[in-house]
C-alpha cells in the first residue's frame, strides 16, 4: 500500500510505502517464525504432514483429519503474509501475524 505525500518542501508529490514487514508468530511459545525449520517442527506437533506431491517449488503440508493444504514458497525470503495468513486461518488460536 502506499501513502500520497503532498507536503514535499520542492512541490513534487511523491509516494511512501505504509506496508510493514510482517512475523508469524507462535501463540504458545511467543517464538517469531524465522525460518522453514522451526516451522515445520511446529506443525508436525499439530498434525501436519509434509506432502511430496505437486509442485516442486512449495513445500505443502497436509492433516489426514481435513482437507486442507498448505502450500509455502521453497525460498523462506518469498514467505509474505499472504501465507502467514494461510497458516494463521489453518491453525486457529496457534498463529498469529504481526507488524514488525
Amino acid at each position: 500500500m502506499s501513502v500520497w505525500v503532498f507536503n514535499n518542501p520542492n512541490g513534487v508529490i511523491t509516494t511512501q510505502s505504509a506496508s510493514k514487514r510482517k512475523a508469524l508468530v507462535h501463540l504458545p511459545t511467543g517464538q517469531v517464525i524465522s525460518s522453514y525449520p522451526s516451522l515445520e517442527q511446529i506443525l508436525r506437533e499439530l498434525g501436519w504432514e509434509r506432502y511430496y506431491g505437486g509442485d516442486s517449488d512449495l513445500f505443502q503440508f497436509h492433516k489426514h483429519s481435513s482437507i486442507d493444504l498448505i502450500s509455502l514458497p521453497r525460498d523462506f525470503s518469498k514467505f509474505t503474509s499472504v501465507y502467514m495468513y494461510d497458516i494463521v486461518i489453518k491453525n486457529p488460536n496457534i498463529f498469529h501475524v504481526r507488524d514488525m
